[in-house]
């Protein structure tokens, strides 16, 4: 068996894999749900309609889907120039935190500087930090060889480490009673709601208007036209007169940018505050909502929705069946595979017998 690669690949398989990588998704897993001794058609039943299957259900998925749409941008514009960024959930608590510094340290009561000019300036320091930590990596890749991978991942626990320490300290509420939580940002910067009676924010506006522009900017710019070149081929890229090393900071900080405005925009238009566990992995889902929607702006929106979904309906399918939640993590693990098997396959067709 050897793995050949084709010579063209058709827009229906383009379009079919990542069908057949969710098809193939729910059939593995539901082995598990069978061996949780559930009804396997109940059990996928009732995550969907958890999920999507009432007016409350689609509020919840959405919002969910915000942080997750503006973390799987950051993941896709990065993995389109071929620099591996897995610092999401860092850039995201770095955001918030920037976000909480001007917006509750110092937009609090009594501040005196106009909405209009206070809520812009949260928004810019949650992406000005986000684009920030993930410019170190970037330049170390660029002038030093390092790998962006190694970097960016471990990046993730220093900034959790340094969140900590200020949820424990200068930024601590007072009247949290000892949780570790930040103070909260001023009322009059927080996101108002979409749907009276639902948690879903004006956040989400931001993320769906994000996804086309980035879209626009990947295939009408010669900035976007730069990233696909340096993607492809960055030798090939840097031959052809291109600056390879200055595409891949401007990558990065528009990468590090979206990855800060989630957070943001999570604290702004749901939690208020900064908590250690305000993100369940909206960084690190950003990678799996990028690569099942084969890097298109405009398909990661619909996957992070049915990420969202997923994650959202699990809970309705533990309570009605008993089939642990973390089948939703599964599903979602499980997912990132099949699809990069689907992606392997549009390029390559197996071929058997002797070379």
């Amino acid at each position: 068996m050897q793995l050949e690669r084709r010579t063209q690949t058709s827009p229906a398989m383009l379009l079919g894999a990542p069908f057949l990588a969710v098809v193939a998704t729910l059939l593995i897993t539901s082995l598990l749900v069978a061996w949780a001794g559930a009804p396997v058609g109940q059990a996928y039943a009732l995550l969907l309609e958890g999920g999507f299957g009432s007016r409350f259900a689609w509020t919840e998925t959405l919002t969910r889907a915000t942080p997750l749409i503006l973390t799987g941008l950051a993941v896709a514009v990065a993995f389109k120039a071929r620099l591996y960024n897995i610092g999401g959930e860092g850039q995201l608590y770095a955001g918030a935190i920037a976000a909480v510094a001007v917006g509750g340290l110092h937009g609090g009561a009594g501040f005196s500087a106009p909405t209009w000019v206070l809520f812009p300036l949260m928004m810019l320091a949650a992406a000005t930090a986000g684009a920030m930590l993930l410019l170190g990596p970037a330049l170390l890749k660029c002038r030093l060889g390092v790998d962006e991978v190694v970097t960016t991942l471990l990046l993730n626990f220093i900034v959790l480490l340094v969140v900590s320490a200020l949820l424990d300290g200068p930024m601590k509420d007072a009247s949290a009673m000892g949780w570790p939580q930040s103070v909260a940002i001023a009322d009059r910067l927080q996101l108002s709601q979409l749907v009276e009676r639902g948690r879903v924010h004006t956040g989400l506006l931001w993320a769906l208007a994000l996804a086309p522009a980035l879209w626009a900017l990947l295939a009408f710019t010669t900035t976007g036209f730069e990233i696909r070149a340096v993607g492809a081929n960055a030798r090939a890229a840097g031959f052809a007169g291109m600056p390879v090393a200055w595409v891949t900071v401007k990558v990065a900080l528009l990468s590090g940018a979206l990855a800060g405005l989630a957070g943001a925009i999570e604290v702004a238009g749901r939690a208020g505050y900064v908590t250690l566990d305000m993100s369940p992995g909206y960084g690190s889902s950003g990678v799996v909502i990028a690569m099942l929607a084969a890097l298109n702006p405009l398909g990661v929106v619909a996957a992070a929705i049915f990420v969202a979904g997923i994650l959202v309906g699990a809970d309705s399918m533990s309570r009605s069946v008993g089939v642990p939640t973390y089948i939703a993590d599964v599903i979602v693990a499980v997912s990132l595979v099949t699809m990069l098997i689907a992606t392997l396959l549009t390029q390559y067709r197996i071929r058997f017998g002797r070379s």
